[in-house]
Order: C-alpha cells, then structure tokens, then sequence
C-alpha cells in the first residue's frame, strides 16, 4: 500500500509546508488512506523532511518545448522543500509513484552523483556546448542544499569546463557561491534569476513558506549584482486577484536593488495543482478564492489551465493583455527591458585529467 497521509492534514502536522492535501499518485491503480487507528503517531508532530538517493545514471534533461529559451537542464533534487502551493513541478512527483501534495515537499531525492554525470557527459566527444538551465523545475538553492551541497559540485565543473548556465531560484542561499559564480560571470558564462512573487511577507510565508522572505531575495540581488553577476528578476508567478496588483511595485523594487532586466509568467495551474491550490486559496484566503479563480479561468480560456504552446505562460483574454501592457510599460520605465547579452561558448574546453593523452600542439 502506498504510504500516503489523509486527504486532510491537521494544521500541526502540515506547519510550515504549502499543502493541505497528500493526494496519490494519478498513476496508481489503487489508493491507500491512512487511518488513525490509535497507534499513528502524535498528530500535533509536524512533517519532517525526507531525503532519499535519486539513482538515475544521466544527468542532462532534453527540452523541446518551443516556448522556453534552453534545450538542456539540470534538477540537483526531486520534489522541492520550498513547498510552494503553485509549483507547476508538483505533478512530476506522481510519476515517482508519490503524491503532488505534501509528499512533494517533504519526501526529496536528491543527487550527489550530479557533479560526476555532469563532467562524464560534458567529456562525451558529441557534447555541443550550449547554455545549461538549473532552476526551471525545482530550486536548486531550497534548504537541503545547505547539508548536500549538490548545486556548488555542479557549478565548480561547470566552471573548470568554461561552460555556460543560467540559474534561476527564490534561494538566498545562492549568495553561497558568489565565489564561483564571480569567476564565470568575468567570462560570460552565467546568468542569474532571482523569483520574486510578493513583497508581502505574510502573503509569501503562506504562499511559499520555505523560500526565502522576500527582503532576503532583495538582498541576494543586491549582492550578487555587487559581485558583478548579471542578474534579473522574474515576476513568478502572478497570481491574478492576489498579486498582480504589485507588478509596478516588485518591477520597482528589483530595478532599485540592481536588476537589469525583467521576466513574468503568470500563474498555472496543471493536474494535481489546480486542486491543491483552490484547497489553500479557501483555507488561506477564502474571501477572494472565487474572484482568483475566476480570473484564472477568464485568461486560460474558461479551464483552470491551458497548455497550449505559446499560451500557457501567460494566459489569453482581455485580464491577461492588461497584465502583460502594465508589465511591458513598468518594464521599459525602469530600464529592465535592456537586450540581455547572450552567454559565451566558445570558451568551453576539458580540463586535463590524469591518464590522457598529451596534446602535440606547439
């Protein structure tokens, strides 16, 4: 049977995590709920994070969605601690036979191998350099990597192989590396993207309850701006009826601190998702649930998502052209619509290694 919690998690045991429900796997055949049978344990102890090996053998995966700018990524975890209640990754749980709820945020798989695929594919003779992306699923920077320091292995491989990347997280955590990402800045080999939802601190503890406040992921611009890395904001996700009012604002905000240029997306809401997120808008903001997802709905062409190419990440309609024409406008105001200097390639070589053959080259 599936180790799955009740549909409903008592408010102690789900403190701190984005989640109410623990739903299972779509891909089950059969279901399993746990019941209280007097033994469980104490239902006041809230849910601890569990971190198993990811066994895969292969590191890079392929991309071939034609509205995303990279071909290749790198996901250092599975599942992300964060917890955030609109991860449009959560539904990529299922398919570990795990649920997109709470199991998302609490039963991680991590890979330590990470940095050692990495240079073994990097070597491969076919290898064509091209940007990788680390960040687009789930954050490489969430709070397990401070004990596994899986992130900082891959980014010291990708910097002993002169090969470019674009990062994008909500974790301060990244100022760790300043010191990497420094050198491969000077070479023009990185790029970094800090997420900022909310500048409402209360709003982005409910929402996103262990990344980084948002002050923290102000400062971390800040810094790493100060380090001479090129770093832009994403306004990710804007939640209509919830956020959208602070467009202006988080534009504003990220300009002041350093920023040179901009992106948003707005909110979707795939599979398991819609319903994990329509349970926390009731729980957290029951006075606006309806409006949210009526707009919602209004800008994905009357479905709480659609995922047509081109449009999901921004939705439809006359809701979304207004969301977008406030963006572009605050985005050219301050200067963060400025054409972002594509990283280099060219650079990109295998460092020496004991055993190979000696170069004849005078």
């Amino acid at each position: 049977m599936t180790d799955l919690l009740p549909d409903f998690i008592e408010p102690e045991r789900r403190r701190g995590r984005g989640a109410g429900q623990n739903p299972p796997s779509r891909y089950d055949r059969q279901t399993a709920h746990r019941v209280d049978d007097g033994w469980d344990r104490d239902p006041d102890t809230p849910e601890r994070t569990r971190v198993e090996i990811d066994q895969s053998r292969t590191i890079l995966a392929r991309n071939r969605s034609p509205d995303v700018p990279f071909d290749r990524s790198i996901n250092p975890y599975r599942g992300c601690e964060h917890g955030c209640i609109y991860c449009f990754a959560r539904p990529t749980h299922a398919q570990l036979g795990l649920s997109p709820g709470l199991d998302f945020e609490t039963r991680l798989l991590a890979k330590p191998r990470a940095p050692e695929l990495l240079a073994e594919t990097l070597r491969r003779k076919n290898y064509d350099c091209q940007p990788i992306a680390i960040g687009t699923n789930t954050d490489p920077y969430q709070p397990v990597e401070k004990q596994w320091r899986i992130m900082r292995g891959i980014l010291q491989v990708l910097w002993e192989h002169r090969h470019p990347v674009t990062i994008t997280t909500k974790g301060a955590l990244v100022t760790r590396d300043i010191d990497i990402l420094r050198r491969m800045a000077r070479e023009g080999l990185v790029r970094v993207t800090l997420s900022l939802t909310t500048l409402d601190s209360h709003l982005s503890r409910a929402m996103e309850p262990r990344a980084a406040s948002p002050n923290r992921r102000v400062a971390a611009i800040k810094d790493l701006v100060r380090a001479g890395i090129p770093t832009c904001v994403g306004i990710a996700p804007v939640v209509p009826g919830l956020t959208d009012h602070e467009i202006e604002g988080l534009l504003q905000t990220a300009a002041d601190a350093g920023a040179d240029y901009a992106t948003f997306i707005s909110l979707r809401l795939p599979l398991e998702v819609s319903p994990l997120f329509q349970d926390w808008l009731k729980r957290e903001y029951p006075d606006r649930a309806a409006r949210v997802m009526a707009r919602v709905r209004e800008m994905h062409g009357g479905k709480d998502y659609d995922p047509t190419w081109h449009q999901r990440l921004r939705g439809t309609g006359v809701y979304a052209n207004v969301i977008a024409r406030r963006f572009e406008l605050a985005r050219k105001r301050l200067g963060l619509d400025r054409p972002v200097k594509e990283l280099r390639t060219d650079l990109f070589k295998c460092p020496p290694r004991a055993g190979d053959q000696l170069s004849m080259d005078l």
